[in-house]
Formats: C-alpha cells, sequence, structure tokens
C-alpha cells in the first residue's frame, strides 16, 4: 500500500527531495486567471520506502511510481531506486529536480541535499539521447492532436485556433535547448531566462512553419554539440550506487 496522501505540498511521507517540475520551475506559468490558461502546479518528488519493502517480501507492488491529482495540482513522486534508474538515462522528466532554483524546492531534507552535491555522478553525453527523443516526441504530438487523451477542452479550443499544440511546440523548442546547454556546460538550466520567447510560442504567436524551420536548426545543432560535448560517455554508475546505498544507510539508521 501507498503513504497516505497528505496535501499538495506534503503529499506523502518518506519525501526526501520535492519540488516544482513543469511550467512553474521553468518560468513559464501561465495562472488559471488568464482565461487561456491550461497549466497545471505539477509537482515531482523522490520517496524512500518502508524498510520492509527493501528487505524480504515486498508489500509495495506500485511499480516505485506515486502519483495523485487534485484541483489544479499534478503530483508525480518515484521511489528512490526507481528515480535513480532514470537518473542514470538522463531523463529530462527528472534530471530538473537535481537543479531547480532554490525557490523551487518545497521538501529538501540531508539526503535530499547530499543527492543534490552529487547531481554530477548522472552527467553524461547520454542527454542528448534522452533530450532530443523526448523533443522528437513533442514534435509529433504537436500535429498529431485529434482525440488526444491528455488534453482537457480548453487546450483542443486552442489547437483548432492556432492548427497546432502551441503548448507542446514550447516543450520541443525548450527541451532542444535545454540540452544542447547541457552538453556544452554540464548544467541544466530548468529555470528560462528565455522564458519570454518561449511563452510567445506557447501563446501562438509563432506560425508552425516557424515552429518547425526553428526546431530543425536546434535538432541540427544538438547533434554538433554531442560531437563537440567534453561530458563523459556515460554516467558514473558506480558512484551512483555508492551514493544510494549511502542515503539509505543514513535513512535507516535509526529506524528499526
Amino acid at each position: 500500500m501507498g503513504k497516505p496522501y497528505l496535501s499538495p505540498k506534503k503529499p506523502r511521507e518518506g519525501l526526501i527531495l520535492y519540488g516544482y517540475r513543469g511550467s512553474i520551475a521553468h518560468n513559464m506559468y501561465v495562472p488559471q486567471s488568464d482565461p487561456d490558461s491550461i497549466d497545471d502546479k505539477d509537482t515531482l518528488g523522490i520517496f524512500i520506502d518502508h524498510l520492509d519493502n527493501y528487505f524480504g517480501i515486498p508489500k509495495n507492488r506500485n511499480r516505485g511510481v506515486w502519483e495523485k491529482q487534485q484541483d489544479e495540482w499534478d503530483i508525480v513522486c518515484y521511489e528512490i531506486r526507481k528515480m535513480f534508474s532514470l537518473l542514470l538515462k538522463c531523463n529530462p522528466n527528472v534530471m530538473s529536480l537535481l537543479w531547480l532554483e532554490d525557490k523551487h524546492y518545497i521538501i529538501k531534507n540531508p539526503e535530499g541535499e547530499l543527492l543534490i552535491n552529487n547531481r554530477n555522478l548522472f552527467v553524461s553525453k547520454k542527454a542528448y539521447y534522452s533530450f532530443t527523443g523526448y523533443a522528437h516526441g513533442q514534435f509529433k504530438r504537436m500535429t498529431a492532436f485529434k482525440k488526444a487523451g491528455y488534453m482537457g477542452e480548453k487546450r483542443k479550443q486552442l489547437v483548432e485556433k492556432y492548427g497546432y499544440d502551441c503548448k507542446n511546440a514550447a516543450h520541443l523548442i525548450r527541451l532542444l535547448k535545454m540540452g544542447i546547454e547541457f552538453l556544452s556546460s554540464g548544467v541544466l538550466n530548468v529555470f528560462r531566462y528565455d522564458n519570454d520567447m518561449l511563452l510567445s510560442i506557447k501563446n501562438g504567436e509563432w506560425s508552425l512553419e516557424k515552429v518547425k524551420n526553428e526546431s530543425d536548426r536546434l535538432f541540427k545543432l544538438s547533434e554538433e554539440t554531442y560531437l563537440k560535448s567534453k561530458l563523459p560517455e556515460n554516467p558514473d554508475v558506480g558512484g551512483a550506487e555508492l551514493l544510494l546505498i549511502d542515503i539509505l544507510k543514513n535513512n535507516f539508521k535509526d529506524k528499526k
């Protein structure tokens, strides 16, 4: 059984790191007071499960993922071992949690701080494949929007108005820019200072042709940056495993 739901600011027990993701973290949030807003308050967390789920017969069969939706809140939390497996693949959906602005962390305990301080263990050129792979997914969804189950009515109306999914288009350009920056520096710039440009895409101010031309340019630049990147080819799996063990030891040290 999963832990009881508490509140959006503390959705479950066992969290070591919890913060905003999505539009709030990217400095692209459009409040629901705006008639065209389609943004939720997205959050992401890492939790450590009960001790008996690490030893003996596991009782938690939720595949390491805990999810909850309530009103405008969309909450996803990963069990720490599941999160490490995603971080080692440079998964864009979870990497951001280690590079948030301090104001965007809701919960950050010593184990979470330790993970942030060792985030370079997960830095590698694998980011090229993960970020461009997710960008390709956004590119396809940008125009293949008919009967898309993830859309609410307001979003469908905006798609019909502009002829393509502007939110997917903004994700597409953001992912490519973040991937290029990461391959160049090893730093993930989650908080976007180019938010004016990204919001103009999100608000339908770019034509579909302009979005496609810019994404084509950025896909090419991504490959060029990958070939020149000084990042390691692979993450430090051994170091990550030792870190995981240390975090679990610290967490269970005084628990029975």
